[in-house]
């Protein structure tokens, strides 16, 4: 059917393999010959095991004809270039990156495979995941194609082009301070952060606030994979408790959800951070839209970003530079040596007061959900997708201070990391020039499930299926 491909919805793609409308080869070939046709001019995909993945695919026809039952048999998706595969070489988006390949995967990685998911290539990430845009010293500058003179953000940024572009109905993501939600935001998709422990990993990346997820083109393909990887792990410190019902019923009862909820919105940075007009009038027209669908809204603040927050969790980030073994220092951008530098002039001590810090914050404020609102709602980024090669170049000029577009990126989506709330970023909106623009929803601790009733709720009701970036 030849309106089956990289654009369609995974799980309508699965379906259609199950029911033998198209072969895993076929749908593989036409990623790849996507991947050939954009790669030049947007560089999302930086490495590629193509016959490999053919084989794989070919593997994939043969179960499904034996008539083997797995969610997503058969459906291509790529990883990013953080997240170590066994047997596949693993960058970080560094020049100083290790030589050889991975001995082992991460456990997000063995569960996708269990999925049925063809694993096919690498996305393009900053080095170390550190800055909110896919660009680095090693592979370049990924851009976006919804305006190739702009980002696609970070640190998910080659992923979320991937799938904006059609070279993939769908690609693994991570995010530890907004890289799922953020490259979303810029490029049309949807962008869902599951909870702390929700999804296993082998270590818990700083303090639980990095967690593995995807980025999807619809609700549904978001809740449905995270039923594929979500826990419980018995070797884990800590998970998250299992829902009620499975995640992809939740999104198929978002039409209609058990009673109206309480919707905070806070459509302005904090700290003063300048938030564009596009941006706060996306949050403001879902809140309208929330408001037709029988829910309430109230105005409130919400420290997302704090000068409470953004030192601890600082000292966090650079501390997390000790999840990368077998890597070569003193070839790493200047930035990433500054934050070597400063990680291993912090003590034990002020990690673990950094630590403490964050903790407390978070029980402070995780209080006021369920308390003052149900749900809080939010612009994704204060800013839209910036100028493509900008920001790497404004911290490689000032390897030991913030770039403004960095921290006003992660505005809203920090606090989420922190807390470790379940956080989704819609596209609900575009500015006038035609980038799109996310809308962020937090939920309370552990509602994933709820959270993705809400907003299946809110693409029943305002669509965005139809929209396709002009490089495509």
């Amino acid at each position: 059917m030849p309106s089956l491909g990289p654009f369609s919805p995974a799980v309508e793609l699965a379906d259609a393999l199950r029911r033998r409308e198209l072969s895993a080869v076929e749908l593989l070939d036409a990623c790849i010959a996507a991947i050939d046709r954009l790669g030049p001019e947007l560089n999302a995909v930086i490495w590629r095991n193509d016959e490999d993945a053919r084989a794989a695919a070919a593997q994939a026809d043969r179960r499904l004809a034996a008539g083997e039952a797995a969610p997503f048999l058969g459906v291509p998706m790529p990883i990013k270039d953080l997240t170590p595969v066994a047997g596949w070489p693993v960058t970080y988006g560094s020049n100083g990156a290790p030589d050889g390949v991975s001995q082992e995967s991460e456990l997000v990685v063995e569960a996708l495979e269990r999925a049925g998911f063809v694993l096919c290539g690498r996305t393009n990430t900053p080095e170390f995941g550190v800055i909110t845009v896919a660009e680095n010293s090693r592979y370049g500058i990924t851009r976006n194609p919804w305006d190739p003179t702009r980002s696609p953000g970070g640190s998910s940024g080659g992923a979320a082009a991937a799938v904006a572009a059609g070279m993939f109905p769908i690609a693994q993501a991570n995010d530890g301070g907004g890289s799922i939600r953020i490259p979303a935001s810029y490029c049309g998709l949807v962008g869902f952060k599951p909870s702390r422990g929700r999804v296993p990993r082998l270590a818990q990346s700083w303090l639980g606030a990095v967690v593995e997820g995807v980025v999807t083109r619809t609700v549904t393909d978001a809740a449905t994979v995270l039923d594929a990887i979500a826990g419980p792990d018995p070797l884990a410190w800590y998970n998250a408790p299992a829902p009620a019902r499975p995640f992809a019923q939740e999104s198929g009862r978002g039409i209609e959800p058990a009673h109206p909820l309480r919707i905070g919105l806070m459509a302005q940075a904090p700290l003063g951070i300048p938030t564009d007009e596009a941006c706060v009038a996306g949050a403001r027209a879902t809140a309208a839209a929330l408001e037709e669908l029988g829910h309430s809204i109230e105005e409130v603040e919400v420290p997302t970003i704090s000068e409470e927050l953004v030192p601890s969790f600082i000292a966090l980030t650079q501390g997390g530079l000790a999840d990368y073994e077998g890597v070569d220092w003193s070839a790493v951008e200047p930035h990433i040596a500054h934050q070597r530098k400063a990680s291993g002039e912090l003590g034990a001590y002020d990690y673990v007061l950094a630590a403490r810090k964050l903790e407390l914050l978070s029980r402070r404020e995780v209080a006021r959900w369920g308390r003052d609102f149900d749900v809080l709602l939010t612009p994704t980024s204060a800013i839209l997708p910036p100028l493509a090669g900008a920001v790497l170049e404004a911290q490689h000029a000032a390897p030991d201070q913030p770039v403004l577009d960095v921290v006003a990126s992660v505005s809203f989506t920090a606090f989420g990391n922190v807390t470790g709330l379940p956080a989704v970023s819609l596209p609900l909106h575009w500015s006038e020039a035609g980038l799109p623009v996310g809308v962020q929803l937090v939920a309370g601790p552990w509602q994933d499930g709820p959270l993705l009733a809400l907003a299946a709720q809110l693409e029943a009701a305002r669509p965005w299926s139809d929209r396709r970036p002009p490089v495509r």
